[in-house]
């Protein structure tokens, strides 16, 4: 399994609040996390991979650092990838956490 096991870490330590409403899972051959059975983040070797709600996803592919999650070679719906300039601070990371987790709350029906 190829992801950054420090981001790995720092992810774990932003989630801890949700307690067991967080689970983890070998997905894109990295490592993502769910909330209550949703993916919400994740590692795809040094990137971030994150869920997010429409129209939220097309302003941060504006932002520098992010694009299209195109892991299978097309542009995946309401995905995007995070190039680790982007995640540096711990508020940049926690801040799109929280995009995943809006958008796995989004599928809790």
């Amino acid at each position: 399994m190829a992801y950054n096991e420090e981001t790995a870490a720092r992810i774990r330590q932003h989630l801890q609040a949700y307690g067991d409403a967080i689970t983890e899972k070998k997905m894109f051959g990295g490592l993502c996390f769910l909330y209550h059975g949703k993916m919400s983040v994740g590692i795809v070797k040094e990137e971030l991979c994150v869920r997010v709600l429409a129209p939220k996803d097309q302003q941060e592919l504006h932002k520098a650092h992010v694009r299209p999650m195109d892991f299978t070679g097309k542009p995946m719906k309401e995905m995007i990838f995070v190039e680790p300039a982007g995640f540096q601070s711990e508020a940049a990371l926690g801040y799109y956490i929280l995009l995943g987790i809006e958008h796995a709350e989004s599928k809790l029906g």
